[in-house]
């Protein structure tokens, strides 16, 4: 919204200081505060209204030192996550930008998903909530919408590095246009890149289109497997909070880099023009959990439950593979 109306104000009026929701830094450190102060000022009000609800976690008894302590603990607190997540997004992102938009559909399908699986587990008094076999079948879906819009959408396009050499001295230059290649990075390799189609070669004529479909196929792993990965790894207070900001970090700074022209460049990786959406995400992605981790640390005041953990992987995940690095996720 304000990104809009700034853009508009600078455009039509040359309003000082408008210019600045052109920057993305700017936009990303505005992303990052405003999610850090909702989640930590409303995330109060929420974890009081899940009190008066009686939402409380259901601990198994293993025997556990200071275990039990945690019985009768909020959980559901996921939902601070989301809408600390969605606010700034909606404020100063891009919403006409493909990378946005998937983002968003992803934290809000997983967040119902995750949301639903605790209603059951909550109100319903039955522990097991949604069956496994409907978790998959929804991980999968997102995970067949985002490689398929990824596949056919005319902004979801790269601009790959080349070396050029002129009298023995080699310069790593940007391709003249932008194209729409299948490929992801190797980390801590050199000539890192590798292409879907190639590894798809044994297909001939049809490689191109094997490789999209191994792209796709990989693209709906790694949703679910991340996704699920971080449901298991939510149990010890402020854990997958504090373990999903750091890589939050870690892609945000991968997310800057692959849409900066001149950062790419340098880089020798593979530039992603409009890709500076998901950096406005990414960091509303952390501040939104900086502030939960204020109310998830030992000891926790409340917990995220399936509606945070499973939103958490998911949007791991597809930050990932919108920047083309998804087999760093193996680290």
């Amino acid at each position: 919204m304000f990104y809009y109306l700034f853009n508009y104000l600078d455009k039509t009026f040359d309003l000082p200081g408008a210019g600045m929701f052109n920057f993305i830094s700017f936009r990303a450190g505005l992303a990052f505060m405003t999610a850090l102060i909702f989640s930590t000022l409303v995330g109060k009000k929420i974890i009081d209204k899940l009190q008066q609800l009686q939402i409380g976690e259901t601990i198994r008894d293993l025997d556990l030192e200071g275990q039990m302590s945690k019985k009768g603990t909020p959980t559901m607190g996921g939902i601070i996550i989301i809408i600390a997540i969605l606010v700034p997004c909606l404020l100063f992102g891009n919403l006409s930008n493909v990378y946005m938009l998937l983002l968003i559909i992803s934290t809000v399908w997983l967040g119902i998903l995750g949301f639903a699986d605790d209603y059951i587990k909550t109100f319903k008094k039955n522990k097991d909530g949604i069956p496994g076999k409907v978790k998959i079948v929804a991980q999968v879906g997102l995970g067949l919408v985002i490689g398929l819009t990824l596949c056919f959408s005319p902004q979801a396009v790269m601009r790959d590095n080349k070396t050029i050499e002129n009298n023995g001295v080699k310069t790593v230059v940007l391709s003249d246009k932008a194209t729409k290649e299948n490929k992801t990075t190797i980390p801590f390799v050199k000539d890192h890149d590798i292409n879907y189609s190639e590894l798809m070669s044994f297909c001939g004529d049809y490689k191109e289109e094997a490789g999209w479909a191994l792209f796709v196929i990989v693209t709906i792993f790694v949703v679910t497997a991340v996704s699920n990965g971080a449901n298991l790894n939510d149990g010890m207070d402020g854990m997958l909070a504090g373990n999903a900001a750091i890589i939050g970090i870690a892609l945000a700074i991968l997310a800057y880099a692959s849409s900066h022209v001149v950062w790419s460049e340098y880089l020798n990786i593979m530039y992603l023009p409009g890709g500076e959406e998901v950096v406005i995400f990414t960091f509303a992605f952390i501040g939104a959990l900086v502030g939960f981790l204020w109310y998830n640390a030992f000891p926790a005041q409340v917990f995220m439950g399936d509606t945070g953990s499973l939103t958490i992987g998911g949007i791991i995940a597809v930050i990932a593979i919108l920047i083309h690095k998804e087999i760093l996720l193996v680290l």
